[in-house]
C-alpha cells in the first residue's frame, strides 16, 4: 500500500470517528493535522495524545484518552499495513 492510499484510509477512519457528532465533514483541518502526525508518530499513546490535543484545540472540548486510543490503534494498523510491517 502506498502512502497516498494509507492517507485516504486514515481520512476515512477519522471521518467515521466523529467524536463530537458534527457530521463527517466537520473535521477537515483536524483530520489533516492528525494524518500529518500519523506520518511521524509510531506509538499508540503518543498518537492518541496528539489526536486529543488537535481536536481539543479546535473545539475546546476534552476527549477521554481511551476514545483517542481506539482511533489511534486503527490508524497505526493502517500505517503498519502500508509499510508492510504487519
Amino acid at each position: 500500500m502506498q502512502t497516498m492510499e494509507m492517507n485516504k484510509r486514515a481520512v476515512l477512519l477519522l471521518k467515521e470517528w466523529d467524536p463530537f457528532q458534527t457530521g463527517e465533514d466537520g473535521y477537515d483541518s483536524e483530520i489533516t493535522n492528525v494524518v500529518t502526525e500519523l506520518q511521524r508518530v509510531d506509538h499508540p499513546t503518543d498518537l492518541a495524545k496528539r489526536i486529543r490535543e488537535v481536536y481539543e484545540h479546535s473545539y475546546e472540548i476534552w476527549i477521554p484518552l481511551e476514545k483517542c486510543m481506539d482511533i489511534s490503534y486503527k490508524l497505526l494498523a493502517v500505517k503498519y499495513e502500508a509499510k508492510s510491517i504487519v
